[in-house]
């Protein structure tokens, strides 16, 4: 359920105005209308910010070093006892307790910019390095020293044919000849027509010297970078607190005064919105402190954030909508129950393997254990139910591992249900037909109910006549449903006919939706702006095809990633069943292992975001599509001490 809003406009002391957006900060409930807004104080903090997320990403890209691993490195003889215990606490785990040291940031960017500038010179070396190697080792210099001398050497790197045309007269020294070319010098005066090979600064010897030395350069300030890797968690403190501090002075900027008031008494002011439950909060807060206020119900253009209240179980999708970052606008409709019952079908229906949900939900139930105390986070919560689904239909399906049904102990046959079932496909190309169609018409009957749900929640949200547009495109979408089945599903084991009655009802339901589609008070002006957009209309026939066919990804996804598992056994058991000595067996059953783990940990991989791609995609587009939801909100995010209010 989307919060009902209100907007609300607050007037104070222009001298009052910091202490006020703290108090207003301490309520919490207040999202700020926002603002182009622009300070000096403000422009210096979004500067830090930059240089503090710069450091952190540095920080974090190395691990923290484990006591019993940490080396302790020698330390000069002359180092005093007080500063080796100032060293050691400001490594120490406790450190993350204290406030960040104020050169860190600056400490970790300088390190930063001195490896990205060794770097760019190490490349840079390396092909100076690759360019003089076929050249020897020689000193540049000794050129310049030979001119000097009233001998000219000019290098050159000539293809064999412009070599062997040049005249005979030409006076050179020929250095090395290969498939590639000759290198010469010529001597006296430069060859007419041809580019001179560039001399290096630096001799070979003396250019991979210097790439040794930065090397080991680069090593001195990776091992500075692990030093330092554990003040991760300190910068990490600072930043939170930046962020509070650009929050609070956006707030402070997005102040507008008041013209035509006495200098004593100038004031500020500024908008934004509150939940209309929390309006009585600060009411009270601005009767304390002297706050003038004005709330009203939000203007048709005005940006409301959206605000979700769910109850325990529809909740449970949110961590994948603030992963997504998608929000339904104010005054659209709030779909988390149906995004969640579907999501987690799909999700069961992309992975279909028993033995990875298996594995889902011991790792969801492991990291339950593990953070009980603390209290669960909903995205084990999630994560539980979504394996739970992936189970289920694993189950259902006699889907393990991608293994063989011969591999398959037959108690766990037994529990699968027939006209899905891998046991039943494989008793003979027929059944595996009719299992193959069950399961497409599964996939449509998806389609047809979670696309006519989203048309239901559209009339219940509809007040005007536009209901029976909505009505039609369910009839459309039950008429294309039966044609889709007759057209896709049937097959020699199992025809589908082709039912008229589908057409009249497709019929019907396109002329009730070209009708009342775009009805605004008038039939006649919703008829005319259907025959405007006629291209559409009819294009939207191809779409309701298209969004019910779309549901078949479902099962060749699914199909997929069962393959893959099944190449992966197959792969690891002919290894494993090689024959051989003892000793060489036992080193190919390891490879055979590690082959199975890392095959079934990589089809993990492209499941979730098989997932992520499609599962997502039929909420988010086909479904969203149908009940008219954008996704353009804007979250609630109210203007609050997060630190107060987390404690």
């Amino acid at each position: 359920m989307i919060v009902q809003m209100k907007k609300v406009s607050l007037v104070v002391l222009d001298r009052e105005k910091d202490s006020s957006l703290e108090k207003l900060r301490d309520l919490g409930v207040m999202h700020l209308e926002r603002k182009s807004v622009q300070s000096d104080a403000l422009t210096k903090l979004l500067e830090r910010r930059a240089r503090v997320e710069a450091a952190l990403g540095l920080l974090r890209a190395y691990p923290l070093p484990k006591k019993a691993e940490s080396p302790v490195p020698p330390e000069p003889p002359h180092r005093r006892k007080s500063d080796r215990r100032e060293e050691e606490d400001f490594y120490s785990a406790d450190s993350v307790n204290k406030p960040a040291p104020p050169d860190l940031t600056a400490q970790t960017l300088a390190l930063g910019e001195e490896k990205k500038n060794l770097q760019e010179q190490l490349v840079f070396l390396g092909k100076e390095q690759s360019r003089i190697e076929k050249w020897g080792d020689f000193d540049p210099r000794a050129f310049a020293e030979f001119a000097g001398k009233g001998l000219t050497l000019i290098p050159y790197d000539l293809p064999q044919k412009t070599y062997e045309a040049l005249p005979a007269d030409t006076e050179l020294i020929v250095l090395n000849r290969d498939k590639a070319g000759v290198k010469v010098l010529a001597v006296g005066k430069e060859i007419p027509g041809e580019s001179s090979w560039p001399l290096p600064e630096r001799s070979l010897s003396e250019t991979t010297a210097l790439i040794a030395e930065i090397l080991d350069t680069l090593a001195d300030i990776e091992r500075r970078f692990a030093r330092l890797a554990p003040g991760w968690k300190d910068i990490a403190a600072q930043l939170e607190r930046l962020q509070a501090e650009i929050e609070f002075e956006t707030a402070r900027a997005g102040l507008e005064a008041l013209d035509e008031i006495p200098a004593e008494h100038t004031v500020s002011w500024l908008t934004g919105f509150v939940p209309a439950a929390d309006l009585g909060l600060l009411k009270r807060g601005a009767a304390e402190n002297g706050w003038a206020l004005i709330a009203d119900d939000p203007g048709e253009d005005d940006l409301v954030p959206t605000k979700l209240k769910n109850n325990r179980l529809s909740s449970l999708i949110r961590p994948l909508t603030d992963f997504l970052e998608v929000t339904p606008g104010y005054n659209e409709i709030d779909i988390s129950g149906f995004f969640l019952f579907f999501f987690v079908i799909f999700f069961g229906m992309i992975f279909g393997d028993a033995g990875y949900g298996a594995l889902i939900l011991l790792a969801s139930v492991f990291g339950m254990l593990k953070t009980a105390k603390k209290g669960v986070p909903p995205v084990l919560k999630l994560v539980l139910l979504l394996g739970l689904s992936n189970f289920t239909w694993g189950l259902l399906t006699c889907s393990w591992f991608g293994l063989k049904l011969s591999q398959i102990p037959e108690v766990l046959q037994g529990l699968s249900l027939p006209l899905i079932s891998n046991v039943t496909a494989g008793k003979s190309d027929f059944d595996q037909a009719i299992v193959q169609q069950n399961l497409m018409i599964f996939c449509f009957s998806l389609a047809l109910l979670q696309l006519s749900i989203g048309h239901i929640l559209a009339i219940a949200h509809e007040k005007s006549l536009k209901i029976l547009g909505h009505l039609g495109s369910i009839a459309m979408l039950g008429g294309m449903y039966f044609i889709i089945l007759s057209l896709i599903a049937s097959n020699e084991a199992r025809q589908i006919p082709m039912y008229p009655m589908a057409i009249y009802v497709f019929a019907g339901g396109f002329a009730f939706n070209f009708v009342f589609a775009s009805y605004e008070g008038s039939i006649g002006r919703s008829i005319l702006e259907s025959l405007k957009n006629i291209i559409s209309v009819i294009l939207g026939i191809a779409n309701i095809f298209s969004d019910i066919m779309s549901y078949i990804r479902l099962w060749a996804v699914g199909l997929a990633g069962g393959a893959i598992a099944d190449t992966v056994d197959t792969m690891a058991f002919q290894i494993a069943g090689s024959a051989g000595p003892v000793a060489v067996h036992f080193i190919v059953f390891v490879l055979a292992m590690v082959l199975l783990v890392f095959g079934h940990g990589l089809n993990l991989v492209l499941n979730v975001l098989s997932v992520l791609v499609h599962g997502v995609r039929l909420n988010t587009l086909e479904f969203s599509g149908h009940v008219g939801l954008s996704w353009a909100g804007t979250a609630y995010k109210p203007f609050a001490n997060k630190r107060r209010k987390a404690g």
